[in-house]
């Protein structure tokens, strides 16, 4: 559990359906403090066919709703990253040889990261958005790939790359929200959480 200055007097507690710290790190930036941490434990795997978007969409509602019951009186966040290279989804990598996959294929070209953010009031209403950004890699050496394995780095992360960490190095180019590809939209998580009854901009003044 976690507590802190985030929400305004009166306004519903918020959960984060997430353990990731960069998403915990993100919220802080905008000066919100989830008052609970609630993990979400869902089956993340693509469906047959499933396109980058609509996998991110699902995942992330599907995060909040495997913990709102759990919190019926506060306001669910969900969110999830989808990293595609063409309609070809490059999951969380879990070991050296799938990060090492990952990076060949991404050398040299752009792909897309897609946000998926999900949104459950306490009164039960839903709402979503997917953000997306164009993100392209320089051409990467042999030994570039070897030396960034070897930082550790890519464990665990969509693509198998951290674009606020080393990585940084080989990205010269993005469109988009820079925070959707380290884990959270901030303007759009502001956007919905004040729908929701947070007012986070308040916060920012």
């Amino acid at each position: 559990m976690c507590s802190g200055p985030s929400a305004p007097a009166g306004a519903p507690q918020l959960v984060l359906a997430s353990r990731s710290p960069r998403r915990r790190a993100l919220l802080a930036q905008i000066g919100l403090e989830p008052d609970h941490i609630a993990p979400a434990d869902i089956n993340e795997a693509p469906r047959p066919g499933e396109p980058p978007r609509a996998l991110a969409a699902r995942l992330a509602l599907a995060k909040a709703r495997a913990v709102a019951n759990d919190y019926p009186d506060a306001i669910v966040l969900g969110a999830d990253t989808v990293v595609a290279c063409g309609r070809r989804v490059l999951g969380k990598a879990h070991t050296a040889e799938e990060a090492r996959s990952f990076l060949t294929l991404l050398s040299g070209r752009r792909h897309r990261v897609f946000g998926g953010l999900a949104v459950i009031t306490p009164g039960g209403r839903e709402a979503s958005r997917v953000v997306m950004t164009a993100v392209r890699f320089k051409r990467l050496s042999d030994h570039e790939i070897a030396a960034y394995l070897a930082s550790g780095e890519w464990r665990g992360k969509a693509g198998g790359y951290a674009i606020q960490g080393l990585a940084a190095a080989f990205i010269p180019f993005i469109s988009g929200s820079y925070a959707n590809v380290v884990g959270l939209a901030l303007t759009e998580t502001v956007f919905l959480l004040a729908s929701a009854g947070l007012p986070a901009a308040q916060n920012l003044r």
